[in-house]
Formats: C-alpha cells, structure tokens, sequence
C-alpha cells in the first residue's frame, strides 16, 4: 500500500524527499564538516549524485514514486521562488544601492560572459555560436540554454554550458560564507551588488542564507535581473561581438 500512497500523493512524496536530503546534509554538515561547507551546498550536490546515480533523461525524477520530483523542480516552481523571494526586499534599501546595483549588473554580465567564452576558446571551441552558449552558461544555468537554444548550438555544447552554470552555482554557495566578512557582505546594499556580480540567483540566495538570512531578498533581487538581462543580451549584443571575430 504505501507505493501506491506514495505515488498518488505525488507532490507530497517529492516535498518529504527534498526534506530528507537536507536532514541528512545539514547532519553531515555538523557532525563532519563542522558547518564548514553549507548545508544546502552539500544537498545540491547529493541531489546532483542522486539524479546521476538514477540515470534517465528526467534524473531520480523516472522512478515512478519519485516522479513529481520534475514538477517541484521545474520552472514554474523555480520562478516562483525566484519571484517570492525578490517580493521579501525592501524598496528603502534598494534606493540606498542607486545606481551602483544596476552598474554591477552589466559589469557582472560582461566579466563572466567573456571570461567563460575565454575559457571556451582554450578548449579548443572556435565558432561564435559555441563560444557565446559556454559564456552565457558561465553567467548562469538558465542563461546557457536560453543563448544555445536561440542560436541553434548542439546539445553537447548546451550540456557543457549548464554544467559550467552548476559549478558555478555550487561555488558561489560554498564560497560566500567564506568570503562574507573580507568583502564586507554584511548589508542590504553590499548584498545587491553582490548578487549582481555574480548573477546565479541559487548560489547567491544559498550562499548568503549560511551568511545572513536577512541578505537574500536582496542578492536575490539582483541576480533575478542579472538572469534576465543575460537572457536578452548573450544571445544578441555579445554574441554579435564575438561573431565579428569568430
């Protein structure tokens, strides 16, 4: 019997599983890492091996019982939380950023899409379609796609442009808590440029909730923004400039 409850609450089953994972992370965390590496760095990454280890195009989510689990991490889910965080931020303190949150946007955009493209071109890539769909990859998980998919890259190279947006966003998560107290995150203003520069909205959100739960509406908030101007300006602007030269 509970198979078939399991798998007709569906949504309830994915929900208890995510909770699961990260009671088990948060224990490792702890008892092993002494909360060195944060907790939900450490469940990205179980829940990574996890959808490696169930294989399928769809990860842990084609196991039957598990099958929500493409639901509760699909889009629809994903930008809501996106959006509904973003909501927490406070309109006095995004003032208080002016124009230096919007500066960092595009100077964030611009540093990581050409150091990604850079980093393309070592590899032995060539063509402008490549090298703009690894950038943007490099500027966010959504991003690489999104570019790829508009300027028709082979999946191979769409693949690796979302691997370099996981590792990215893994790096950032684990890295934040790290770097917090020398870069002075420790404000709501700090925290804007900050999610501006980088961009990954998971890795900012994740990386100052082991800093600061307060920050993250506002880390938030700007690389909300950062994904969405990488959306409309990868595929366009930057491509157009690397074409001239590739």
């Amino acid at each position: 019997m509970i198979p078939q409850i399991l798998i007709k609450n569906g949504l309830i089953t994915a929900f208890l599983s995510v909770g699961i994972l990260i009671l088990i992370a948060e224990l490792i965390s702890k008892k092993v890492f002494r909360n060195k590496i944060p907790t939900v760095a450490l469940a990205i990454f179980m829940a990574l091996m996890a959808a490696f280890i169930a294989g399928g195009p769809n990860g842990a989510a084609d196991i039957p019982i598990m099958s929500e689990l493409a639901l509760l991490g699909g889009t629809m889910l994903r930008d809501f939380t996106v959006v509904a965080t973003a909501m927490n931020a406070s309109l006095d303190e995004i003032r208080k950023a002016g124009w230096l949150g919007f500066v960092s946007i595009f100077l964030g955009l611009i540093l990581t899409f050409f150091s990604g493209a850079a980093c393309a071109l070592l590899f032995g890539y060539r063509d402008a379609v490549s090298l703009a769909t690894i950038g943007a990859g490099a500027c966010t998980f959504i991003v690489g796609p999104v570019t790829g998919t508009a300027l028709g890259a082979s999946s191979e190279v769409i693949a690796i442009s979302i691997a370099a947006g996981v590792v990215k966003s893994i790096a950032v998560t684990i890295g934040t808590p790290l770097v917090a107290k020398w870069i002075g995150l420790n404000n709501p203003q700090t925290a804007m440029i900050y999610g501006g520069m980088l961009g990954t909205t998971s890795g900012v959100a994740a990386g100052l909730a082991a800093t600061d739960p307060r920050l993250v509406p506002y880390g938030a908030l700007t690389a909300t923004f950062y994904t969405g101007m990488g959306c409309l300006l990868c595929p366009s602007l930057f491509f157009l400039v690397l074409n001239l030269y590739f």
